[in-house]
């Protein structure tokens, strides 16, 4: 038997396996039941509902396939979930959901679809599911993991991420100077949304692309411009889920390393007896996948940590 057929023996389709689909779906079956029970809006019970059940299908189609197929379930879910949120809530409802649109219905007070997005999938969320949404359900993110570009060989460079922050205070100072200087006031469900929505996912894709091509690197947009890490990066060091192995069963291969997206040093705290605390982490379980020992997997725990382990380009 070859070593792929013996690899594909031993992977199991268990009880086990179904935990992380098991506790994101039920956090947004959860939701979607509160937040219908105590609005009184039927919307919100088939928004969530929907979201938990796509990225459940996503979830389990990864750990039923094969390893060389395993993409194809993350794909499934970014495509359910990011087309959904960008066409129906976006295009359809009028929903502004880019960052300025959060800052927005903020100051407005509105509890739009936009608040809930971000507190959900972005604030507070990471909290269990880590960055979760950057690697299974950003729709940008979707069409640029379809890029030729997954394997950034060189590493990131050292200075660039700064503009992620950049991008997120020119944004809020956007939105502030709009607001308190020129009276501007958008409201949920207006065409002026839909402007915002078009001229923003515009430059979005733009950029993204462009960065991806230039850099050889299909998550250039997300290292170095995307500002949403900026919100996702404070809360994700506490995650509840995490990817982890043992320390011992390590051989230091660089496998895991070459296959993250993130270009994170996975083995650095595999070998340090630590769960990957990067808070780069995008938890899309590459690095799980190129394991030829097959030892890393999610787990639950409580922990973090301040530093990220990541790999730069030598100057």
């Amino acid at each position: 038997m070859s070593k792929d057929q013996q690899s594909s023996a031993t992977e199991k389709f268990n009880f086990a396996s179904l935990r992380d689909p098991l506790i994101i779906g039920g956090v947004f079956y959860i939701i979607a039941i509160v937040l219908w029970l105590t609005t009184g809006f039927l919307f919100y019970l088939f928004n969530f509902i929907y979201i938990g059940t796509a990225i459940v299908l996503g979830i389990g189609l990864y750990t039923a396939l094969p390893r060389k197929k395993k993409g194809i379930g993350r794909k499934l879910s970014q495509f359910l979930v990011g087309g959904y949120m960008l066409i129906f809530l976006g295009f359809v409802e009028y929903e502004n959901m880019q960052i300025e649109g959060f800052f927005f219905y903020l100051l407005s007070g509105l509890f739009a679809g936009s608040v809930i997005h971000y507190l959900i999938a972005k604030v507070f969320g990471p909290l269990i599911f880590n960055r979760g949404w950057c690697g299974w359900a950003c729709w940008t993110a979707a069409v640029l993991d379809l890029l030729p570009f997954n394997k950034n060989l060189p590493g990131r460079h050292p200075k660039l991420g700064r503009l992620r922050f950049v991008h997120f205070f020119a944004s809020l100072a956007l939105v502030l100077v709009l607001w308190f200087v020129f009276g501007y006031r958008p409201g949920s469900g207006t065409s002026h949304e839909l402007y915002w929505l078009i001229a923003g996912n515009a430059f979005y894709f733009l950029a993204a692309i462009a960065l991806a091509y230039g850099f050889k690197d299909n998550r250039a947009f997300c290292k170095y411009l995307c500002p949403i890490p900026t919100l996702q990066k404070i809360t994700s060091r506490f995650s509840l889920l995490k990817i982890s192995g043992p320390a011992e069963e390590c051989t230091n291969c660089g496998a895991c390393i070459r296959a993250c997206p993130m270009d994170i040093r996975v083995s650095d705290y595999i070998r340090n007896s630590q769960r990957v605390l990067s808070s780069e982490c995008i938890f899309c379980s590459e690095c799980v996948n190129a394991c030829p020992q097959q030892i890393l997997d999610s787990s639950i725990a409580f922990d973090f940590a301040w530093q990220d382990k990541l790999r730069f380009r030598e100057k």
